[in-house]
């Protein structure tokens, strides 16, 4: 009896039905055992936690619903790949990367359009053109610095994606004292976290000047992240439709 029961469970957490290790974890609940005297009885408890689907009530659809190249370890997600673009896992972490940046971005973007017009009643996109906006610097002086100082900045990130912590060196941070505040301190590409990255400890704790990332809160920033990444990109994508049309998104409210 002992026996079938080590076969049902190893069973339970074979890769052909729990897929990643991930998986296995979530699927495997503790064993109870219960014995009444000469008779042992072995229960089982399995709770299996399902892939996320972004169309959840449709079951067929094969690789365009769930696509087997996404097992759902990646925050955010839902399966949605209908191109097939993730299907060389090098790839996927590439994405992922780009989807990080340009979602962080776009956030940044969506508050700096709608504070910078309901503050000063331009346009996001005449604000560039408006007397005074650039000054004291002229268009090509504001372009080459910023073409400059994001080029840096832009090729380090780069180097750390194909070299992790090849940046957090001395010389590669030629104004900080030490070279720990730009380790990533969490070990997750895209997160770095750490007293630089992340100040005010939303993701960690600081112990005896040491930062120590808290792992559970740190899993549910990265989703919310993600989702508010994907929104903000939606928003941006509209933003420029209604600029198109001479439009802003105050006007287009009634604001």
């Amino acid at each position: 009896m002992a026996s079938s029961s080590a076969a049902l469970v190893n069973g339970l957490g074979s890769a052909f039905l729990t897929g990643s290790k991930k998986s296995q974890t979530r699927l495997l609940a503790p064993v109870a055992v219960a014995s009444t005297g000469a008779s042992r009885r072995v229960v089982v408890a399995a709770v299996a936690t399902p892939k996320k689907s972004w169309l959840p009530g449709v079951k067929a659809g094969g690789s365009l619903v769930d696509p087997e190249w996404l097992d759902g370890s990646l925050p955010g997600d839902y399966g949605f790949d209908p191109l097939g673009l993730g299907k060389d896992p090098a790839f996927l972490k590439w994405y992922r990367e780009a989807e990080l940046i340009h979602g962080r971005w776009a956030m940044t973007a969506v508050v700096g359009i709608l504070i910078g017009q309901a503050w000063s009643g331009i346009p996001w996109f005449e604000a560039g053109a408006a007397p005074g906006a650039v000054a004291p610097f002229s268009f090509g002086t504001l372009l080459g610095t910023q073409l400059l100082l994001m080029g840096w900045v832009e090729s380090k990130r780069w180097v750390d994606y194909f070299n992790p912590e090849s940046q957090a060196i001395e010389w590669a941070t030629p104004w900080s004292q030490t070279a720990e505040n730009f380790a990533n301190a969490t070990g997750d590409q895209g997160y770095p976290g750490g007293k630089f990255f992340d100040p005010l400890s939303v993701a960690g704790t600081l112990e005896n000047g040491v930062y120590v990332p808290d792992t559970e809160k740190l899993e549910r920033l990265k989703l919310a992240e993600i989702k508010h990444a994907r929104l903000a990109m939606v928003a941006m994508l509209i933003f420029y439709f209604e600029a198109g049309q001479g439009k802003t998104p105050l006007g287009a409210l009634g604001l």
